[in-house]
């Protein structure tokens, strides 16, 4: 498979499996206007994966369709990041979940709006401006629940320290990363990790809470080398219509 096919897997994969996960919380949040915001959060994130899976499906060549990428493939063939397929705990561990992926999905937007891939350029400025406004509200909504009661604060630590270790492998560079930075594609990983990391210590600082000193990084899922258990069984209630009834439409 062409670099540029497994980078747009990449950017599609991210985005639905955060999207499908966040969509989890739908009837199911704390209060409506959660339901609501969380629900339009998915929203964004699953109408990104149309545009990323999209591309990839036309770049592949092989008659598939964003749909076929998205449902049709086994978790092995996935390559998003091991960080948005951890499930639900709670409340504030999904916002802390979404505040770690935005911080870093602003910047890299940003900076492929300069891709020497048009339809890459397009898709990002369409993409950067829901990534911005998700990065707002989750960061907003992390230095709340962190500053706010005892009780909240111990939910978004424990949380904190759950997710740090999935946080490095979003800056892992490997031959895919090398080819887009070498033909002006997209950046390298690794330069967008000062800005993430400006970004999150100033909302950890604010919220009182301490990130993990173990800079231990779980690896594997952007290259599809190893997923944890909790992506097949997300595949398997994300994907069910599809492979129960072939082909359907209505």
């Amino acid at each position: 498979m062409s670099a540029l096919f497994q980078f747009l897997l990449r950017q599609g994969d991210n985005t639905l499996v955060l999207g499908h996960r966040v969509s989890e919380w739908c009837g199911a949040a704390p209060a409506l206007e959660e339901d609501i915001a969380l629900a339009n959060t998915a929203l964004d994130l699953i109408g990104q994966t149309q545009m990323w899976l999209g591309y990839a499906a036309e770049i592949e060549e092989a008659g598939r369709t964003a749909d076929d990428l998205a449902f049709l493939r086994d978790a092995y063939d996935f390559r998003n990041l091991l960080l948005l397929e951890t499930p639900n705990r709670n409340f504030g561990h999904t916002l802390l979940r979404q505040f770690l992926f935005d911080a870093y999905q602003v910047p890299l937007l940003a900076s492929l709006e300069s891709s020497t891939d048009q339809r890459i350029a397009d898709i990002a400025t369409k993409a950067g401006k829901e990534a911005q406004y998700h990065l707002e509200r989750s960061q907003d909504t992390v230095i709340a629940l962190g500053d706010g009661t005892e009780q909240s604060h111990t939910i978004m630590q424990d949380a904190l320290n759950r997710l740090w270790s999935y946080t490095g492998e979003m800056f892992e560079s490997d031959i895919v990363d090398e080819a887009m930075t070498a033909n002006g594609i997209a950046p390298d990983p690794t330069s967008l990790r000062d800005v993430w990391n400006t970004t999150v210590d100033a909302a950890l600082k604010l919220a009182d809470l301490k990130a993990p000193e173990d800079n231990f990084a779980h690896k594997g899922g952007k290259n599809g080398r190893r997923h944890t258990e909790h992506l097949s069984h997300m595949l398997s209630t994300m994907q069910v219509l599809q492979r129960s009834y072939p082909g359907a439409s209505w």
